[in-house]
């Protein structure tokens, strides 16, 4: 990865967790609901700034590229938002029930 690239993408992570916590502060959002978004940005962070250490995660996974653990974690990462969104939606759709 060029160097243009990695500022570039550090430059687009930083605007994106700025703007996160941002509507978490007017509390647009709730914090239950974006931290894997949070998670993810940092993740991606140390990436762009260390590149190798994609090749060593996959490497450990037993993946042979390491282009293919980033669709490996992309899928993960989706994956992983889904489950949240169900959870929040089941706890929104469920009658209150008196204890």
């Amino acid at each position: 990865m060029t160097l243009k690239a990695q500022v570039l993408i550090c430059i687009v992570l930083i605007i994106a967790l700025i703007a996160i916590v941002n509507m978490v502060r007017k509390r647009s959002l709730e914090l239950k609901y974006v931290l894997v978004w949070i998670c993810a940005d940092i993740i991606l962070f140390i990436f762009t700034l260390f590149p190798s250490t994609m090749g060593h995660v996959a490497a450990f996974f037993g993946i042979y590229s390491p282009v293919n653990m980033i669709f490996f974690m992309g899928f993960v990462l989706s994956l992983v938002i889904i489950f949240t969104l169900t959870l929040s939606l089941i706890h929104i759709s469920e009658p209150t029930r008196p204890y």
